[in-house]
């Protein structure tokens, strides 16, 4: 003959045992528990540790903006800081676009 049988294919193997099912979801669980500790743990650490930041401001300190702008904090409010970034000259920002607090004295440096 020249057309091969075709044979029906065998039962499908029992329901496999618990521990062997673990091992198959051990790589999903790796990459999850990878992910935490590198990303998404120190992002939470970093939010802190700004909110901190925000909730110290106090009048006088000097700040450094995430757009790059220096200035001495001259008034605070809830969500803005009056900056000023020049004699006579002041600029409000969001309290979240202070990127840092830098060391007294650093604008007398510049």
């Amino acid at each position: 003959m020249l057309i091969s049988n075709a044979f029906a294919q065998a039962a499908p193997a029992a329901a496999q045992e618990p521990m062997s099912q673990l091992v198959n979801y051990l790589p999903m669980i790796f990459v999850f528990v990878a992910m935490w500790f590198l990303m998404i743990r120190p992002q939470l650490k970093r939010a802190k540790e700004h909110k901190a930041l925000l909730e110290g401001l106090q009048k006088n300190d000097e700040v450094l903006t995430q757009g790059g702008i220096v200035g001495k904090v001259t008034q605070i409010g809830d969500n803005y800081v009056h900056v000023e970034v020049a004699p006579n000259t002041q600029i409000v920002v969001q309290k979240q676009a202070i990127g840092a607090v830098l060391p007294k004295g650093t604008l007398k440096s510049l």
